[in-house]
């Protein structure tokens, strides 16, 4: 009986760490970041996003994104998931669209987003600075008239 204890102890700290693990792996990336426009160079109607925050969520990360479209409109997106490569919901964009992360190193994100009929719309690139106090966000989207759309934003970590 104790060896039996010892071991499901054992397989449950074994469990927390990993957890732990996973999400301080990407520790780089969580909290909230203000878009530096003045660092930031943005195509024609590309949307700008000013405040972007990571947070953890149980076992996924949450991600909220605010800022103005190239009209001019409010924009709010969240999208809970892994950074798998997988595809989630996307809430507060267009009905049916996803978005994934995926982790290329501790400091380094790719990401797709794609509309409700499964077709890549933007795709782009995050990376962390070494000493975690900015991000640059590299993207290339697709205009609703199928123009090509590129803009680098600098954030700044609050």
């Amino acid at each position: 009986m104790k060896a039996r204890t010892i071991v499901v102890a054992l397989a449950l700290c074994f469990a927390g760490a990993a957890l732990s693990f996973a999400q301080s792996s990407m520790s780089s990336m969580m909290g909230t970041w203000k878009l530096n426009e003045a660092k930031s160079k943005f195509g024609k109607g590309a949307t700008k996003n000013s405040t972007v925050t990571y947070q953890a969520d149980g076992d996924n990360i949450k991600v909220t994104v605010e800022g103005v479209d190239a009209t001019g409109a409010t924009t709010r997106t969240e999208w809970t998931g892994k950074f798998d490569g997988k595809d989630y919901p996307d809430t507060g964009g267009p009905a049916g669209a996803t978005r994934s992360y995926k982790k290329v190193n501790d400091r380094t994100l790719t990401f797709e987003e794609k509309d409700n009929k499964g077709s890549v719309t933007e795709r782009g690139r995050i990376v962390v600075s070494a000493d975690g106090k900015s991000r640059t966000v590299t993207v290339s989207a697709i205009d609703k008239a199928g123009v090509k759309i590129t803009s680098t934003a600098v954030y700044d970590k609050q």
